[in-house]
């Protein structure tokens, strides 16, 4: 996964609890685990479901 550039959220609070997403984009991965396992998603169609609240508690 070198190859990729890896960017937190800028709203990531301390405890690490947040996602990163990769530059190229298509890539996610869980900033507390950065060896585990990495998501190929449609970035574009995820940041519009948490947009539209689909991931509310």
């Amino acid at each position: 996964m070198s190859a990729h550039t890896w960017r937190k959220s800028s709203y990531s609070n301390a405890n690490g609890n947040c996602v990163e997403l990769s530059s190229p984009r298509g890539l996610i991965r869980d900033s507390k685990d950065p060896e585990g396992p990495v998501l190929r998603a449609n970035v574009a169609a995820f940041l519009r479901a948490i947009k539209d609240g689909r991931f509310e508690r």
